[in-house]
């Protein structure tokens, strides 16, 4: 955890310098921006948005596979990083997240709010986290085996 501007210019984007938390975070969409959003990032016309499906998470709770149901066209994306780059103008922080659907209207959801956790592909390492370990001193070694418990630095050449 850190706000050192240095720090974060290291490993983030000037997109992703703009977030405060990338612990719990909300992002909300009205029906015609996620359809809109939906259609210019796939090329597919859904129709109106009815729902958000996860169909299968990873280990760290990520989707890694989401049905999105339109009134015209349903569809499964079956990738992590499509699912964070289809439901966002720049990609989401991570695909682990719920979606709620708000504000009915003749049985069409008219907003989504996706409430999420953490940011990345969940492999493990933190990108910040390991920035501030390094500016504190930490060697590559340490800062591995602290994310990597049972992990082995073996010299290969």
């Amino acid at each position: 955890n850190t706000s050192d501007p240095e720090i974060l210019n290291q490993v983030l984007v000037n997109y992703d310098q703009k977030t405060k938390d990338f612990f719990r975070w909300t992002v909300s969409y009205t029906q015609e921006k996620l359809a809109r959003l939906i259609e210019e990032k796939t090329s597919l016309h859904f129709g109106e948005i009815l729902d958000l499906i996860p169909l299968e998470r990873g280990k760290s709770g990520r989707i890694i596979r989401l049905k999105v149901v339109g009134s015209k066209l349903t569809y499964i994306f079956g990738k992590e990083l499509e699912i964070r780059k289809i439901l966002s103008d720049s990609h989401l922080y991570s695909s682990a997240f719920v979606c709620d659907k708000l504000d009915y209207v003749d049985d069409v959801p008219q907003r989504f709010q996706l409430v999420g956790a953490g940011w990345g592909h969940g492999v493990g390492l933190c990108q910040i986290g390991a920035a501030v370990m390094g500016e504190k001193g930490y060697k590559y070694e340490q800062i591995l085996f602290h994310y990597f418990k049972d992990a082995m630095i073996k010299k290969k050449y």
